[in-house]
């Protein structure tokens, strides 16, 4: 079952720095890893369950290409993104908008 994404803007705030820092690095690179993070969403709209929980009722789904984990809770009609954080942060950050 697809179900709706909602990202929330803290998360959508963390997309948009990593996709500056990597575009700044190497042109392009930033628009790769934002297809590398919609291949992520498309996957848990998919398939949530398949994603190991780590808090109460959050699941971590990870990026193949680049060291970023997103961070989600799925509802009955869809799946909410709380982070798309890079994985050397503290997991204590995103624990905080749960």
């Amino acid at each position: 079952m697809n179900r709706k994404l909602v990202i929330r803007p803290e998360a959508e705030k963390e997309m948009t720095e990593a996709f500056e820092w990597y575009e700044n690095s190497v042109d392009g690179l930033g628009y790769e890893f934002l297809l590398c993070v919609e291949a992520v969403f498309q996957s848990i709209r998919r398939s949530p369950q398949q994603y190991r929980r780590v808090h109460t009722k959050v699941r971590r789904a990870l990026t193949r290409r680049f060291p970023y984990e997103v961070y989600f809770v799925e509802t009955e009609e869809s799946v909410n993104v709380l982070a798309v954080f890079h994985a050397k942060r503290n997991p204590k950050r995103w624990q905080e908008r749960f």
